[in-house]
């Protein structure tokens, strides 16, 4: 009886704490907080300024506190003159001014940022530096307490009888110097080395209006100066200009030096002829290409925006022993006998391990699943004979009082934060409690199926929150498709950090199915480049071609730039399906098949995973699949290529497949609210001029067969019919990145080279047919036109 109240008390007091704790870890909470102190601050530093020049006529009154007939000069009444009169005369004096400003700067911290550790450490020191100023004043003001305060008098008198006035001289000193010296981190060498650093500055300035120009390899500081200048004043855009004015002058230069210094660099290169050493040089003055550097100043979301739930797990020996007792005494019923049984108990399922004698079939305990299910009187038993990688068999029950699992407790695990993966993504926890992370750029593609309300839509607000917690917007960008447009309308807050889109678009989010279509073949558009620019890059995949490009070793002239993850999602797929059919499945099995090598990622859920809807195509280039409880064995068998999705208890037990093993997981919670803060933390910062846009793609383009007149031919005709006959791939993208055009114009050269007879018709996502075999017969064709 004894331990039952040690453990009910356990669990009453363990929520109050928690309830208290994200009392005040809530953003609201804080912001209260930070402007009261912030108005304290000022309420207090008037009524010190008015009690300096009104403290001899207000100290008389101060006894006669509650008497309505006297009144007190004090711009802040009674309660400032008695506020200033306690701190100001009775303790520290002309020290005490130093209090609202410490108040001040504490209520920034705290409505901005919610450090409280921050505002801990500026008060230690300011206390510190509060007491040496008074005690100092009451050495230097011995008969004003006005200046010293009573405190500081009294310290310096007591302080003078034990040191005298040369030995506290002496130490005030000391006392000085010390809390400089620990407080800003002053030594000789840091005073030192700044002084000459200042001086080699200004002598720098002096030596390159001397020095001349002999040589070309070191030239590219100054003209790199003017190119930015250049770039900097030709390409800014209105709305590029209203994010710079956010930001400081020195934060302005930084990202204009980051996404301009390449261009720079290369026009250098190509004009002086330098070798390929001049990478190592590049990345010895300038560092190696930053991609966060435009957005140097982001915040990652904290963890206080994510809800505390209780996730201690509560053992119950009794509910153990009596589940341990009805599977052997069911086996025993059935001639199956047992050499010995463990259990391992999870958030939501507990799983009994048992050793069987020799002898026994295996097969013979598989199918006594429902006679086990029915002695338990539990939902959802699920048998693995055997466990993968062990010589025992698997029956997982589930607990009577099953744990959440929350999303803060897997975002802020050791696993997830140390994790090194490229996409990390933290589902949930296993049967042993343990969190269980993925990355998604080696799956490569997710496919995720379960019935309405078993959690489905909160596993992929799993997969967004555990990206968004890891990776910055330069290094990510989310397609969302949502046919359901309820799902995912809260990730419209980031658009211009996260999102990508395709031009001309008002939302980033989409939801009508002819869009889908565009997009998807647009994504198709934007693989094709990216495996060009491997190409030329000479690199097997995005990884290597990232860190070549950071490296410097690409040429930006050549069409090269950084490259994001593009991780495509989609809520409801069987819609798409009925809707749309074969014009959404073709692009995505292409993506499916092509897409990982240049970072294209693709996540597609389904609430009906039945054959029609999740084709062999799909299914062969899924190979990771998350099954969240379906309705029969026939749905399981889609989903996961075998049984076991149907015994799932629902709210957020799932299995989930890497191509091997399946393992059981309870899918970590994220709440709508914790979304909307997310979001909206993330929305409040400053972010990029627009989202990031995929290339343009027409649904309706079908190619022409009308004559166009040689008058009305592009100037560049000629120069992109010889790329495309060099080539032998007839596309707009194609001429885009060698004669460096607009999407309209290059499109309008396909149209023209087709009525020319140069490249076939339009074929959907693929490239055109080229019609001429060489420049010879591509010449003999253009002059018989003008002849």
């Amino acid at each position: 009886m004894a331990k039952k109240k040690k453990t009910s008390t356990k669990k009453i007091i363990k929520p109050r704490f928690q309830k208290t704790k994200s009392f005040f870890g809530n953003q609201q909470t804080q912001t209260i907080i930070g402007v009261f102190v912030i108005l304290f601050a000022f309420f207090l530093l008037i009524s010190f300024i008015s009690y300096f020049f009104n403290w001899q006529e207000d100290q008389s009154q101060l006894s006669n506190f509650t008497d309505k007939n006297i009144s007190v000069k004090n711009l802040l009444g009674k309660i400032g003159a008695s506020i200033s009169h306690f701190f100001i005369y009775k303790s520290f004096g002309v020290a005490a001014l130093y209090i609202p400003f410490l108040l001040f700067i504490s209520g920034i911290s705290i409505f901005f940022k919610g450090k409280l550790k921050k505002v801990r450490k500026i008060w230690g020191w300011g206390v510190l530096g509060i007491l040496w100023v008074s005690i100092s004043f009451g050495f230097l003001a011995y008969k004003n307490s006005l200046f010293a305060g009573v405190l500081g008098y009294e310290i310096n008198l007591y302080l003078q009888q034990f040191l005298g006035k040369t030995g506290l001289i002496l130490l005030l000193l000391f006392l000085g110097i010390s809390y400089l010296v620990i407080r800003f981190k002053l030594t000789p060498e840091a005073l030192k080395n700044n002084f000459k650093s200042s001086k080699k500055n200004s002598d720098k300035v002096t030596e390159s209006s001397i020095e001349g120009n002999n040589q070309p390899i070191e030239l590219p500081l100054e003209n790199i100066q003017s190119t930015l200048k250049t770039n900097s004043t030709n390409t800014e855009t209105p709305l590029e200009k209203e994010d710079s004015d956010i930001n400081s002058k020195d934060t302005f230069e930084e990202n204009v030096e980051a996404n301009d210094v390449e261009i720079a660099v290369d026009k250098i290169v190509e004009e002086n002829h330098v070798n390929e050493n001049l990478s190592d040089k590049l990345v010895k003055d300038f560092g190696e290409f930053d991609p966060t550097l435009e957005l140097s100043n982001y915040k990652f979301p904290t963890l206080n925006l994510l809800q505390d739930y209780n996730e201690s797990i509560s053992v119950d020996q009794e509910e153990l022993e009596a589940n341990k007792n009805r599977i052997v005494s069911t086996l025993n019923n059935y001639n199956i006998g047992i050499d010995r049984i463990k259990a391992t108990v999870g958030p939501t399922v507990t799983l009994y391990e048992i050793v069987p004698e020799a002898g026994i079939r295996i097969s013979k305990i598989k199918n006594l699943e429902d006679d086990i299910a029915l002695s338990l009187s539990a939902m959802g038993i699920r048998i693995i004979a055997p466990i993968p990688g062990k010589g025992t068999i698997g029956i997982e029950v589930p607990n009577k009082k099953p744990t959440m699992v929350s999303m803060k407790s897997v975002i802020s695990s050791t696993k997830f934060q140390n994790s090194e993966m490229e996409l990390p993504i933290a589902l949930g926890k296993t049967i042993s409690n343990e969190t269980f992370v993925i990355d998604l750029a080696k799956m490569p593609h997710l496919l995720m199926a379960g019935a309405t309300g078993q959690g489905k839509s909160v596993g992929l607000n799993a997969v967004l929150t555990s990206l968004l917690y890891k990776k910055h917007p330069a290094e990510v960008k989310f397609v969302l498709v949502d046919p359901k447009k309820v799902e995912l309308t809260l990730f419209n807050k980031i658009e211009r950090h996260y999102l990508a889109k395709l031009p001309d678009t008002e939302e980033a989010i989409i939801t009508d199915t002819t869009k889908v279509v565009n997009t998807l073949n647009s994504l198709c558009i934007e693989m094709d480049a990216r495996y060009d620019l491997l190409k030329t890059a000479m690199v097997r995949n995005i990884k290597e071609y990232n860190v070549k490009f950071k490296a410097r070793k690409l040429n930006p002239n050549d069409g090269h730039k950084f490259l994001p993850y593009i991780v495509l999602v989609i809520d409801e797929f069987a819609d798409l399906i009925m809707t749309a059919g074969k014009e959404i499945e073709t692009p995505i099995a292409r993506l499916a098949q092509l897409a990982r090598a240049i970072g294209i990622h693709l996540i597609v859920a389904t609430q009906r995973p039945s054959v029609n809807v999740i084709t062999g195509i799909i299914k062969a280039n899924f190979p990771a699949r998350a099954a969240f409880r379906v309705t029969s064995k026939i749905d399981s068998r889609t989903i996961l290529d075998g049984q076991g999705a149907d015994q799932l208890i629902g709210r957020g037990d799932m299995l989930f497949s890497g191509g091997n093993d399946i393992i059981r997981l309870q899918c970590a919670f994220v709440d709508t609210p914790e979304i909307d803060k997310i979001t909206d933390f993330i929305g409040s910062q400053r972010a990029y001029p627009e989202a990031y846009l995929l290339p343009e793609y027409s649904g309706e383009e079908v190619g022409t067969s009308i004559d166009i007149n040689i008058s009305e031919r592009d100037a560049l005709f000629r120069d992109a019919a010889l790329v495309i006959v060099h080539a032998q791939q007839g596309s707009a993208s194609l001429l885009q990145r060698k004669l460096k055009l607009g999407y309209n114009r290059a499109g309008r050269l396909i149209d023209q080279l087709e009525a020319a007879g140069i490249v076939g018709q339009f074929e959907g996502s693929k490239a055109r047919q080229v019609l001429i075999p060489d420049e010879m017969a591509l010449n003999q064709l253009l002059d018989n036109e003008t002849n």
